[in-house]
C-alpha cells in the first residue's frame, strides 16, 4: 500500500510498504514513517494519505484511508500549511479559519446531509528537519465526497442549461437556508465549493471562511475579515464591512452566471464604467429567473433578498414578474477581480439594478477574437480547397464557401461554437480534404495554404480591431 507524506516540501512523499496490502496488518501494525524525511505516516495513530488532492493558500488536501474502521473507511484530510512569508497576525488569522472550518462542521455537519460531517481534528508536533526545532501542524478530518465540483464540471461539459441551473439553485438554497438559520454565514459561495457526488447529490464545502453572526470575534465592531474570493464577493464583503445572508446569497448568483455563460473568468461580465454585471447578452434564459439574479446581485445589501427562503419563493412562484426598481446614486466603481483568496479590503460601492440593464452584444477578448479569426481562415481555405474539387466552376465554389464560411462566423458570434470545437472541426476539416478532396494538391501545400490563410485573417481581423480602436477615441 502506498501512503503519501504530509510535511510539506517533503523530496519524496510517496511510499510504499507492502505489509498495508493485508487489513489485517494494516488495523495492527506499528507506526510508519517517511523513508525520505521521517515523517510520521499515519496521523493521529489511524488516519493513512494514499493521495494528494490539492494545495491552496492556507493548506492541503489529502485522500486518506481510516484504519479503525471496519471497511478502512475513506476519508478527507486537511492539513493547515500556509504558504508563502506571513505575518503573525496573518499567520494566526489563517490558524482560525482552519480551526473555524472545524467547528463550523462539528456543529453542522452531522445535521444535514448535504455537509460533510467532521471526524477529528488534532495536531501533530515532531522534530523539525531544522536540528534543534520542532514543526507543528494541524488536521482537520472531514467525510470523503465521491464526485466533482462545480468548477471541474464547468471546465468538462461547458455552459449549464436553465433547468440545470434551477436544479443546482434549488439545492443549494435549502442548505444556505440552514446554514443561515444556525447564525452561519458560508462567506465563499463558488463553484470549487460546491461537490457533485456520483449519486447527483450536491455538497456545500469548505467552511473556513464562514461568519458566525452571533459570536462575531473579528474585531469589537463585527466587521467581516476580510477574506473572501474576488469576484464573487460583494461591496460588504470587500470593504471589510459586515456580513449577511444576502452576502452568500450574491455569490451564489455569480457562480450562476458564471455556470449559465460557461465563462470561467467571470470578471468578463462585470463592466467596470457602469458597476453592473452585464450578463443577459451573453445567455438566453427565461426573464422570471434572469429578474431573479439581477435582485440577487443587487450592490446594497439591504435590496437583494434577504433569505434563501424568499429567493426559494421567487423561484417557485414563475408567474409573479419582480419590479425593476432598484436605482441606487453612482458610486465610486470596484471591478471584481479574478477568485483567489485576498486579505486585502476595498471601498464598499454601490451600484444601479441590473434589472434595468438592456441586453448587450456578444463580445469576445482580443485574444478569442484573434483566435477565431485564425479558426475562420483555415477551415475557409479547406472549405474552399474541397469543394473545388467536387463542384463544376470556380465561381460556385467561391460563392458556396462563402455561404458555409458565413454560417460557421455566425455560429461562432452566437457561442453554438467555441472552445475545443475550434479544434475540432479543422481536424475534420482537414482530414476529409486530405484523404478525399484533395485534388491535385499535395498535403504540405494543402497545410501551407491552410495556415497562411489563417495568418491572414487573423491579421486582416488585428488590424481592423486596431481601426476601429483609433476611431473610437478620435470621434
Amino acid at each position: 500500500m502506498e501512503i503519501y507524506c504530509t510535511r510539506p516540501r517533503c523530496p519524496r512523499p510517496q511510499n510504499y510498504f507492502s505489509d498495508l496490502d493485508d487489513h489485517g496488518t494494516m488495523r495492527t501494525v506499528q507506526q510508519k514513517y517517511c523513508t525520505a524525511c521521517g515523517m510520521p505516516l499515519m496521523l493521529d495513530g489511524r488516519y493513512l494519505p494514499t493521495k494528494l488532492l490539492g494545495r491552496g493558500g492556507f493548506g492541503a488536501a489529502f485522500l486518506a484511508r481510516d484504519r479503525r474502521t471496519p471497511g478502512m473507511r475513506q476519508c478527507v484530510v486537511k492539513q493547515f500549511q500556509p504558504a508563502g512569508d506571513l505575518s503573525p497576525t496573518q499567520l494566526q488569522l489563517a490558524q482560525d479559519l482552519f480551526e473555524r472550518e472545524a467547528v463550523v462542521l462539528e456543529q453542522i455537519g452531522r445535521q444535514h446531509e448535504q455537509i460533510p460531517d467532521l471526524y477529528a481534528f488534532f495536531p501533530v508536533i515532531i522534530p523539525s528537519l531544522r536540528a534543534g526545532e520542532e514543526d507543528q501542524f494541524f488536521y482537520l478530518v472531514q467525510e470523503y465526497i465521491d464526485g466533482q465540483n462545480l468548477e471541474e464540471e464547468l471546465a468538462q461539459k461547458g455552459k449549464y442549461s436553465e433547468q440545470e441551473v434551477l436544479e443546482i439553485l434549488q439545492e443549494i438554497l435549502k442548505v444556505l437556508k440552514f446554514v443561515h438559520e444556525k447564525g452561519i454565514i458560508h462567506r465563499d459561495i463558488k463553484p470549487s465549493n460546491i461537490m457533485r457526488h456520483r449519486n447527483g447529490k450536491l455538497f456545500l464545502l469548505d467552511f473556513g471562511a464562514v461568519k458566525q453572526v452571533t459570536n462575531a470575534a473579528t474585531s469589537v465592531s463585527g466587521v467581516s475579515t476580510g477574506i473572501y474570493s474576488l469576484g464573487f464577493a460583494p461591496p460588504e464583503q470587500m470593504s471589510g464591512g459586515q456580513v449577511f445572508p444576502s452576502t452568500d446569497l450574491y455569490a451564489l448568483a455569480v457562480t450562476t452566471l458564471m455556470l449559465l455563460t460557461g465563462e470561467t473568468e467571470i470578471t468578463q461580465l462585470f463592466d467596470a464604467y457602469s458597476n453592473q454585471w452585464k450578463w443577459r447578452g451573453h445567455v438566453s434564459v427565461s426573464p422570471h429567473l434572469a429578474d431573479i439574479l439581477d435582485k440577487m446581485l443587487i450592490s446594497a445589501a439591504s435590496q437583494r433578498y434577504q433569505s434563501a427562503q424568499e429567493v426559494l419563493n421567487a423561484l417557485n412562484a414563475p408567474q409573479k414578474h419582480i419590479p425593476s426598481t432598484y436605482i441606487n446614486p453612482p458610486q465610486p466603481s470596484v471591478t471584481p477581480q479574478p477568485q483567489s483568496q485576498q486579505t486585502q479590503t476595498q471601498p464598499q460601492v454601490q451600484k444601479q439594478s441590473l434589472s434595468q440593464t438592456p441586453p448587450v452584444k456578444q463580445q469576445f477578448s482580443l485574444v478569442k477574437l484573434l483566435v477565431r479569426a485564425g479558426f475562420s481562415g483555415f477551415e475557409g481555405a479547406l472549405i474552399t480547397i474541397g469543394l473545388s474539387t467536387i463542384l463544376p466552376s470556380p465561381i460556385v465554389t467561391l460563392v458556396a464557401a462563402c455561404v458555409i464560411l458565413s454560417g460557421l462566423i455566425f455560429a461562432q458570434w452566437k457561442r453554438w461554437i467555441g472552445g475545443s470545437d475550434l479544434l475540432i472541426f479543422p481536424a475534420i476539416t482537414l482530414g476529409i480534404v486530405l484523404f478525399l478532396l484533395r485534388g491535385n494538391l499535395t498535403v504540405g501545400e494543402i497545410v501551407i495554404l491552410s495556415v497562411a490563410a489563417a495568418l491572414m485573417a487573423i491579421a486582416v481581423t488585428a488590424l481592423f480591431r486596431l481601426i476601429y480602436k483609433l476611431l473610437s477615441l478620435l470621434l
